[in-house]
């Protein structure tokens, strides 16, 4: 159980909690434990009135005095027991609520190669179906495991007081139940791990099915995808089955002990009350009581040990994950605000997932307030250049400043709160397109967004909807065209007026004269902010402060559009490219 003392920090959080539930546990199970001597003490009521020492008044009136006890402490013990669940249930919530809120924020400061290594079925799976795994051990493990060990601890003294030798045949078949559930518990490990594993994959496989849903259907690869989803159906089941086949032996293992104690206490009791080595045999009838109280949390052991043992293989899982450090750390804890000049220093920067040096040795200064555009051909390292800036990923060798400061001497929140980032493959969530472009500033109101929305070029597309700016998008924005995600992509940048802007080829999917009039818009309100505009096409670029064309991560030209049309090169031809495609 080591992986799962990484819990114990939530215990200690919930300590006054638990040891409340211990203590009702606790109350519960001596009230549960007077009936069977009151059914001892009744019977011996019975056996008094047939030997004639106890009159027929007196005996009834004992009986009902009995029954009476009997019925009140069940009561009694079944209001703790469900006192003890509500206690102790309600701690296997909060830990699950913390366990999965550590989780989900540790993800998120992991940085970029983290994701590009794991699916997302299985980060999916490992914050869901691993966490709800631990919360089993976290509380009905824990409570019904408590349970059993207060009823041993309180009946088995008992026992050994009212009647050792019957005690010790009772509960003779328990060592040999331990051994059993010592050895198929370590099965029940191994192939519970398993099943939590493929579960990882089956997930990872259907999300990514239902996310490029379109690209199946228009290759027509439903057939395929039917083959594989039957394939990993069948092998789900044979590790399922394997896993039950081994927790099948628990309860008929549970019940022939049972059974055997059974019959040792009527047998063995039974000599002894004839040997009047017993005074009653109101006695056998408790004992039998005893060993069906017993019964239930004999039973659970094996239940208890496949969840403490799945609980385990799960806790390894997310274990591992919260093990990974990230290698993007805020090391400034006091704020930064930034104004917006950029400077490269012999910059390289090569990928850890494939080891491709994406810039090699680069340098440039990019003054506050100016509008620079990077074109290269695709691979040369344009994205790398704005994914640096924004700090997703730290430089191989060399230096990036930010107003004449180190990058990682900046407080990364302040960093990225300065900078509005419009990807190239624009992300939008499932929601409405009003919380969309508010995912910028969480508190513009609706004139804002409108505004905002006609800058970005994309307010009279959202007012053809039938719910315009609350019309719910689908998964990623399915609902949208490209061109309007980019556009709305865009609008949530602007709406954040940051200091920094970097636009990654964010205006691939619209008409030129869509993308003239948007980057005119952008000129007004980037005023006096510091621009990074990533693309292909010269159109883009020609009206810049300055352009850097990069081939192969490094810069073989940089100017202003004038400069660069005077000189022969890759510019001066896309240039000519580009003006000839337009025409024809």
């Amino acid at each position: 159980m080591k992986e799962l003392r990484y819990l114990n920090k939530y215990f200690k959080k919930y300590w006054v909690k638990l040891l409340l539930g211990v203590l009702i546990t606790i109350i519960a199970r001596i009230f549960s434990l007077v009936m069977p001597s009151y059914v001892r003490k009744s019977f011996e009521v019975v056996e008094g009135f047939i030997a004639n020492t106890i009159a027929k008044p007196e005996a009834k009136d004992l009986l009902l005095e009995y029954i009476l006890i009997i019925l009140g402490t069940t009561l009694l013990s079944g209001i703790f027991t469900f006192l003890m669940r509500q206690t102790i249930i309600n701690v296997s919530r909060y830990i699950e609520y913390d366990l999965k809120n550590e989780v989900f924020n540790h993800y998120q400061f992991l940085n970029l190669n983290f994701y590009k290594k794991n699916r997302t079925g299985d980060l999916m799976n490992r914050i869901s179906e691993d966490v709800g795994q631990v919360r089993m051990y976290a509380g009905p493990a824990v409570m019904y495991g408590l349970n059993a060990l207060t009823l041993f601890g309180c009946l088995i003294p008992w026992m050994f007081i009212t009647a050792p030798t019957l005690a010790l045949y009772t509960i003779a078949p328990f060592p040999i139940l331990s051994f059993l559930i010592y050895k198929i518990s370590k099965i029940i490990h191994v192939r519970s791990t398993k099943v939590q594993e493929f579960l990882s994959t089956l997930s990872t496989f259907t999300q990514e099915s239902f996310s490029g849903i379109s690209i199946i259907k228009a290759y027509g690869l439903e057939p395929k995808i039917n083959a594989e989803v039957q394939a990993l159906a069948i092998e789900g089941k044979d590790k399922s089955m394997d896993l039950a086949k081994v927790n099948a032996w628990f309860f008929p293992l549970m019940i022939l002990l049972i059974g055997i104690s059974n019959i040792f206490v009527i047998y063995i009791g039974g000599k002894q009350y004839i040997n009047g080595e017993i005074e009653s045999i109101g006695t056998i009838a408790e004992f039998i009581l005893y060993v069906n109280m017993l019964t239930w949390p004999v039973a659970i052991v094996g239940w208890l040990t496949s969840i403490v043992q799945r609980a385990e293989a799960s806790q390894e899982r997310i274990n591992e994950f919260l093990k990974q450090q990230p290698t993007i750390k805020n090391e400034v804890e006091k704020e930064t605000p930034i104004k917006g000049n950029i400077e490269f220093k012999n910059v390289s920067f090569t990928y850890e997932d494939t080891n491709i040096t994406a810039l090699k040795n680069i340098s440039f200064t990019i003054k506050e307030g100016e509008t620079v555009a990077i074109l290269g051909k695709t691979g040369s390292g344009k994205s790398s250049i704005l994914d640096l800036i924004a700090r997703l990923y730290d430089t191989t060798s060399g230096k990036i400043l930010i107003d004449h400061t180190w990058i990682k001497e900046l407080n990364l929140n302040s960093l990225r709160k300065g900078i509005g980032v419009v990807p190239q493959d624009a992300f939008l969530f499932s929601d409405t397109i009003k919380n969309n472009i508010k995912f910028g500033k969480e508190d513009a109101t609706d004139e804002e967004i409108v505004q905002i929305a006609k800058m970005a070029v994309v307010h009279d597309n959202i007012m053809e909807f039938s719910k315009k700016y609350d019309t719910v998008l689908g998964e990623r924005g399915i609902t949208l065209s490209g061109g309007q995600k980019q556009r709305v992509s865009i609008a949530r940048a602007l709406i954040k007026n940051p200091e920094i802007y970097l636009f990654d080829d964010c205006l691939s999917a619209v008409d030129t004269e869509t993308e003239e009039e948007i980057l005119s818009n952008l000129k007004k309100i980037s005023k006096n902010k510091t621009t990074v505009i990533v693309s292909h096409r010269v159109s883009s670029a020609k009206n810049a402060d300055k352009i850097i064309v990069l081939d192969d991560g490094r810069i073989i030209q940089q100017g202003k559009h004038d400069v660069l049309m005077n000189e022969d090169g890759y510019y001066k031809q896309l240039y000519y490219d580009q003006l000839s495609e337009k025409e024809s």
